[in-house]
C-alpha cells in the first residue's frame, strides 16, 4: 500500500510535464531491486529496469560480490536463472521466472537534446518503493554504439542499474555513475546497448567479476569524464589541458570545444573562448551551451548585432530556451 501512496504522491508532482499519469505509472513499475548476499554475509542491492518478459537490465558491478541475487518487489522475491553480461559496458540482462511486471516502454537515447527534461527512477538508498529525481539532460557522448548520457537527475546508492525515462516514461538507459561529491555529474547508459546485451553468451554462475571503462585510470578514461573534475573543481588550466587532447583526439567534436571554450573563458582569454564556442556551433548548431556563452561574450563586448543573431539561432532551437536566454541577459523582449 504504501508504495501506491508514493507512486500517487509523486505522479500529483509531476503531473503537468507528463503527457499521461499512466506513462510514469508504467514507468515506476518496471523498475525492481536487486538483492544479494554478499561474502561478508551482508545484503548487497541496486535496482533494475523489466525491459521484455521476464528480462530484467541492470548494471554489472552490482554482481561482484554476490554469488545467489535475487529479484524484488516488496516482499516478493524471484530467483536470478540466468545472466547476459556486457562487463565493460556494465550492463547485464537478468533472466527470471514468473516475473509479473510488464516491460518498460523502450525509448531512444540518441534522439536526446541538451535541456531535455528527464526522470531517474529507483531504488536510492535501498528504499522499498522507487523514488523519482525530476531533472535535465545536460549532454550525450557518443561512445562505443551509444551515447552516454549526462543529466542533473539525482540518483544515490542503491540506484545502480535503475531507470532514466522521458516525460512520456520511455526508458532511455540505465543510471550507472557518478562523480563524487556534493556537486556531481549524473550518468546514465544507452538503452541502444540493450541489442547487442541480448546477443551475448548465457551465463548462469556469480559473481560477475571485471573492470567497466568507467572505473579506468583516471588518464585512461573518456575524455568526456576527464573534463568532469577540472570543471567541478574549476581547474581552469587542468580544463584547458585535457579539452585540448579531446580535440586533438577528435577535433570534430563539438562538446570538446565547448569545454576549451568555458575553460578559456574563466582563464578571461576570451577570443580564445569566442573562438572554440563559434567551432562548437561549427560543428554542432544545435549546442545551445555554446551559443549561450556567446551570447554573453557578444553583450560584454557591446556587440548587440551578435546577442540577437544567438537570440536567433537558439529560437530556431527552442522558443523557451530564447526565452531563458533573452532573461539571462537582461533583455528587454528579445535580445
Amino acid at each position: 500500500m504504501r508504495s501506491i501512496i508514493l507512486s500517487v504522491a509523486l505522479i500529483s508532482v509531476i503531473q503537468p510535464a507528463l503527457a499521461d499519469q499512466a506513462d510514469l505509472l508504467h514507468a515506476m513499475q518496471s523498475v525492481v531491486m536487486v538483492r544479494g548476499y554478499n561474502t561478508n554475509g551482508g545484503l548487497s542491492y541496486g535496482s533494475g529496469v523489466v525491459v521484455a518478459e521476464n528480462k530484467i537490465m541492470t548494471n554489472c558491478h552490482i554482481f561482484r560480490s554476490t554469488k545467489q541475487p535475487w529479484v524484488s518487489r516488496g516482499e516478493d522475491s524471484y530467483a536470478i536463472t540466468s545472466v547476459q553480461a556486457d562487463r565493460w559496458h556494465d550492463i547485464c540482462l537478468l533472466t527470471t521466472f514468473s516475473l509479473p511486471f510488464e516491460p518498460a516502454h523502450l525509448g531512444k537515447g540518441n534522439d536526446l537534446k541538451r535541456g531535455q527534461e528527464v526522470l531517474a527512477i529507483g531504488h536510492s538508498n535501498g528504499v522499498p518503493a522507487p523514488l523519482t529525481s525530476a531533472g535535465s539532460v545536460k549532454s550525450t557522448y557518443e561512445f562505443e554504439g551509444g551515447k552516454i548520457i549526462r543529466s542533473s537527475a539525482k540518483f544515490l546508492m542503491g540506484a545502480s542499474g535503475s531507470g532514466i525515462f522521458d516525460l512520456n516514461g520511455k526508458l532511455l538507459g540505465i543510471n550507472t555513475f557518478k562523480t563524487p561529491g556534493r556537486t556531481a555529474y549524473f550518468y546514465s547508459l544507452p538503452i541502444e546497448w540493450l541489442a547487442n546485451l541480448e546477443k551475448l553468451p548465457v551465463e548462469t554462475e556469480f559473481p560477475i567479476t571485471g573492470k567497466a571503462f568507467w572505473e579506468e585510470d583516471d588518464d585512461k578514461k573518456p575524455f568526456f569524464m576527464q573534463i568532469a573534475l577540472p570543471e567541478i573543481n574549476k581547474d581552469w588550466p587542468k580544463l584547458a589541458e585535457v579539452a585540448q587532447k579531446w580535440i586533438d583526439a577528435d577535433p570534430k567534436n563539438s562538446d570538446a570545444w565547448y569545454e576549451l571554450g568555458t575553460a578559456h573563458e574563466n582563464l578571461n582569454k576570451i577570443d580564445e573562448a569566442k573562438n572554440a564556442y563559434e567551432q562548437s556551433v561549427l560543428l554542432d548548431a544545435s549546442n545551445t551551451d555554446s551559443l549561450f556563452r556567446l551570447g554573453v561574450i557578444a553583450q560584454s563586448t557591446g556587440d548587440k548585432v551578435g546577442m540577437h543573431n544567438v537570440n536567433l539561432a537558439i529560437a530556431n532551437i527552442d522558443k523557451e530556451l530564447a526565452e531563458e536566454y533573452s532573461h539571462m541577459l537582461g533583455c528587454d523582449g528579445e535580445c
